[in-house]
């Protein structure tokens, strides 16, 4: 996962971190409900790693040229080491990685199926506006984790190179046939609602991650500060897709 332009920046980053986020996992994880809310989100980042990484290998079949086969391939290896980091991780706080993912694959596999895509083009818009959506909401997450999860998490969510490979293809194949921007645009706001209702889905069916977002867990969002956060992903999400050529 990417978040190419690191588009978002949580309000908190720029604040001394307090609570929970100034805390390690050897001392947060002592509250139950802290350490279930971290496996969800764990577990969740686990699998959609593990999405991406096929994802990209079934992407790299529908490229045009040997050299972007290639930088597609590189990009899923990418992906993979992130779901590794994280299987590890699991792992060594004693949860089994498979059960830690298995409540997110459902919704994961439903938001991919539906949202397959037809062409080059669409899987190179579906990646970058998807994928970036997803690790925005996980930005903001992690300002609220204590400081081990915050840097894995954050560790994890680094650019593959998806992004800008994403956007100089798109931008040269709308510049070759303007028609084609149309089609992407609508395609592009489709991904978007079909994200942010996948994400809120999922956390609203898992009580220790919809705990964390609405403040049951010190340091984590109050419900005036989940919709902001709402707001910030979107106006990144209008960003990207100008940065594609794009109308959001």
């Amino acid at each position: 996962m990417e978040t190419p332009d690191n588009a978002t920046a949580p309000a908190s980053d720029a604040e001394e971190p307090t609570g929970i986020a100034a805390q390690d996992w050897a001392t947060a994880s002592a509250d139950p409900q802290y350490h279930a809310a971290v496996v969800d989100l764990l577990g969740a980042l686990a699998y959609g790693e593990l999405a991406a990484f096929e994802r990209l290998a079934e992407d790299a079949k529908l490229a045009p040229t040997l050299a972007d086969k290639a930088a597609l391939a590189k990009m899923a290896a990418a992906e993979f080491h992130h779901f590794e980091q994280l299987n590890d991780r699991l792992s060594a706080i004693d949860v089994e990685p498979t059960g830690a993912m298995e409540p997110f694959a459902k919704a994961l596999d439903d938001f991919h199926r539906q949202t397959a895509p037809s062409d080059w083009l669409e899987g190179l818009v579906k990646a970058y506006v998807g994928d970036s959506i997803a690790s925005d909401f996980y930005r903001e997450v992690a300002a609220r984790l204590d400081t081990d999860s915050r840097a894995l998490v954050l560790a994890v969510l680094d650019d593959t190179g998806h992004g800008n490979f994403a956007v100089e293809k798109v931008r040269a194949a709308i510049e070759a046939e303007p028609r084609v921007g149309g089609r992407l645009a609508l395609w592009a706001r489709r991904l978007m609602g079909e994200a942010l209702s996948q994400a809120q889905r999922v956390v609203a069916e898992r009580d220790s991650l919809s705990t964390m977002l609405v403040g049951g867990v010190a340091g984590g969002f109050d419900l005036a500060e989940a919709g902001r956060m709402f707001s910030r992903i979107t106006e990144a999400h209008t960003k990207r897709m100008a940065a594609l050529g794009l109308a959001a």
